[in-house]
């Protein structure tokens, strides 16, 4: 049994309204009101029953045509006669769930209505689940409305059968008055031509051929003729595998409202970007706002006054330049909306921030974040230590050296002098080494705190980035992917 398909458009259609109500202002008026009456048409059709396949037989009078619909339904009740127009009111027999609401909309009365499927006959013919066929009046009877009832019917039809007879099968009011309008409809066509008992073998031949000559006259060579005899049950069988072919496929109702959808979806997307825009990544419009603020330049001077073995002091950061700041919002507005049409670029430039705050905002960032200290104590200390150091090991060293060459004279044993000024040399070379690490570690905290401080400087930037652009914007820009996700399907996001 074909799963229905009427659940499933009827939610892809709310899915579009609500992406019409959640895009709002931001669709084009006329784009919105327009969908929206289409998706109003659509629902009016799902009322209609897509789920149910429209199979009718249109014949004119005499044509056995309803005979041809007791026959296939294998009930008694489409009325037969002699009396024209044997067919005065449309009947219809349903296969499943009713059909009311179809029905209804082709002026089929309930007393002309049967349920194939019921307590008497049981679920005996459940691959025509959702069948609905129909008898309808003789289309060449004078009586009034059966013209019109075939018109309305055409854009419904699943499968419309044409019975007709041996001797009337080329009637104009058949061939002018309907096949020859019909030929964008060839595919859901068939001929059957009753009454074939009554025909020779040969004339069987004959006639089969006549007809397709007929049609393909008519602009309808590929429309299926079959013979058959609704009395004798001849060809019968045929017709039902026509009936039980167009149970395998989607109906003709369900196809047009899905077309009709995909067309209001295609227009409502005609209101929206192509694909989603790019936001730029915040730490990098962060990293852009610090380099025109000369926070570069800061990170240097922190560096090199740290190095430095005498004290340095260190100038604050300065405001930057109005306009340079503008010029990196607007370059961050442009690329986050780009290609997004005017209306929803008009959104994202509503719901950010305004210049002025966001500069002022900027400023306060830069100011709030403190300079480093210009020194490193520690290494200070450990440098007047090595030099101290350093000084005495050098008077050591000269000492050692004085005493070893006047050590005659003094009547000092030479070794004294040696161990005195190898003890000198020494102590210089460990407060050379002090000294030197005191540099080295100058360098590294120079390093440190001046990459701490662009942290951060760029993490408070980064902040105002995300608070007065990327913050308000997303609200808008979730809601232009939500609605295009809704529109196209995920796979266009």
């Amino acid at each position: 049994m074909k799963p229905e398909v009427g659940p499933e458009l009827r939610a892809r259609v709310e899915e579009i309204r609500g992406a019409l109500d959640r895009g709002g202002d931001r669709f084009d008026p006329a784009l919105t009101d327009r969908a929206r009456a289409d998706l109003d048409r659509v629902l009016e059709r799902l009322d209609l029953g897509v789920d149910h396949a429209v199979v009718a037989l249109v014949g004119g009078t005499g044509s056995g045509k309803s005979s041809m619909f007791n026959a296939l339904t294998t009930l008694a009740f489409a009325d037969v006669g002699v009396i024209r127009p044997t067919t005065s009111e449309a009947a219809a027999c349903v296969w499943g769930p009713p059909a009311d609401a179809l029905l209804t909309f082709l002026q089929v009365t309930r007393e002309r209505r049967i349920q194939r499927e019921s307590a008497l006959t049981g679920a005996d013919e459940a691959d025509l689940r959702g069948l609905v066929l129909l008898d309808l009046p003789d289309h060449d009877s004078i009586a009034t409305g059966h013209a019109e009832l075939v018109n309305r019917l055409i854009p419904l039809i699943d499968l419309l059968i044409w019975v007709v007879d041996p001797q009337k099968y080329a009637d104009n009011a058949l061939h002018e008055g309907y096949l020859r309008e019909l030929q964008d409809r060839h595919e859901a066509m068939l001929v059957v031509v009753n009454q074939a008992d009554t025909l020779t073998d040969a004339g069987r031949t004959a006639v089969r051929e006549d007809v397709r000559r007929l049609l393909a006259e008519d602009g309808l060579a590929d429309v299926d003729v079959l013979l058959a005899s609704a009395r004798t049950g001849d060809g019968v069988a045929a017709v039902r595998g026509q009936l039980r072919s167009v149970m395998q496929t989607e109906s003709i109702a369900a196809r047009t409202a899905r077309d009709e959808i995909g067309a209001v979806a295609r227009r409502v997307a005609t209101g929206l970007a192509d694909r989603e825009p790019t936001t730029p990544a915040t730490e990098v419009t962060a990293a852009s706002i610090a380099q025109v603020s000369g926070v570069p330049s800061v990170v240097e001077a922190v560096q090199a006054a740290v190095a430095s073995p005498s004290p340095v002091v260190l100038s604050t950061v300065q405001r930057p330049a109005r306009s340079r700041i503008d010029a990196i919002r607007e370059n961050w507005l442009a690329e986050a909306t780009r290609g997004l049409p005017a209306t929803w670029r008009t959104a994202v430039n509503r719901s950010v921030g305004q210049a002025s705050d966001f500069f002022e905002h900027v400023c306060g960032a830069l100011e709030d974040i403190a300079l480093p200290d210009s020194r490193d104590r520690g290494a200070a200390r450990s440098r007047m230590l090595g030099l101290v150091v350093l000084v005495i090991g050098a008077l050591a060293a000269v000492a050692g050296g004085v005493l070893l060459a006047l050590a005659d004279t003094l009547g000092v044993e030479p070794a004294v002098g040696v161990s005195i000024g190898a003890a000198g040399v020494v102590a210089a070379v460990a407060g050379l080494l002090m000294v030197l690490a005191a540099r080295s570690r100058r360098r590294r905290t120079g390093v440190e705190r001046s990459e701490q401080y662009r942290t951060d400087v760029t993490r408070a930037l980064s902040a105002v980035v995300a608070s007065d652009l990327m913050e308000p914007a997303a609200e808008v820009l979730g809601d232009h992917q939500a609605v295009r996700t809704a529109t196209l399907g995920a796979g266009a996001v």
